[in-house]
């Protein structure tokens, strides 16, 4: 049931029912991880191709799987040749090449039972919000002036609205004239109250203010 369906040389019959199972479960594969996940266009074609052409790189190497993995890795790496990829961007780039080496195999069985078993464990996880950290944990960047002492001038305002916070970098600006500070806050409550921004804009002198959420790469 589990054994291959491609024989040596591979015939044609063969070569199109494995591109027909990677073309399916490439385009499914990339549909469960980019659900609920910022991601573009380009990357998506990238995710729904990539199980076929690794497929077809393992049939041209007749089955060497030392050829074929430095083949469709060096390829894979492409994608992050000069911009680093999410956690979940490249989990999702080996998930799409391990479809393609059991599929360029032959084994079309153990491709779906891999698929359905992380599609659904994937799912899971992302409904469950899994590893997400909490809404109430904010970046926010200060600016004031280069001869404000920053030691201590916004703690009576992070005690009324944070339960936590840290100091994380200060970054000279405008020419030495200015300084941002970065802290990471958590708020006690979930929502941007306006009164905070007020209460910090009173001190910073009426210089900018950034309060957002930390970005995923940030996390890491």
């Amino acid at each position: 049931m589990l054994a291959s369906i491609i024989t040596s040389p591979v015939t044609l019959p063969q070569l199109l029912v494995c591109l027909a199972a990677a073309m399916a479960l490439g385009v499914f594969n990339a549909l469960v991880f980019l659900y609920r996940s910022r991601h573009s266009a380009g990357f998506a074609l990238t995710l729904a191709l990539l199980p076929m052409a690794v497929a077809v790189v393992i049939m041209l190497v007749n089955g060497n799987i030392g050829t074929g993995v430095a083949v469709a890795g060096a390829f894979a790496l492409v994608r992050f040749r000069s911009v680093p990829g999410t956690a979940r961007e490249i989990s999702a780039i080996f998930s799409a090449m391990a479809l393609g080496l059991a599929l360029g195999m032959g084994f079309l069985v153990i491709a779906a039972i891999f698929f359905l078993c992380t599609a659904a464990f994937t799912l899971v996880l992302t409904r469950l919000e899994f590893g997400a950290p909490s809404r109430s944990h904010r970046r926010l960047k200060i600016t004031i002036p280069e001869n404000f002492n920053y030691e201590g001038l916004f703690d009576d305002v992070f005690q009324q609205h944070a339960r936590s916070w840290e100091l994380e970098r200060v970054k000279t600006t405008n020419m030495g004239t200015l300084l941002e500070l970065t802290y990471q806050v958590e708020m006690k409550e979930p929502r941007m109250p306006k009164e905070f921004i007020d209460q910090l804009r009173a001190r910073n002198g009426n210089l900018n203010i950034i309060l957002g959420n930390p970005s995923e790469k940030e996390m890491l």
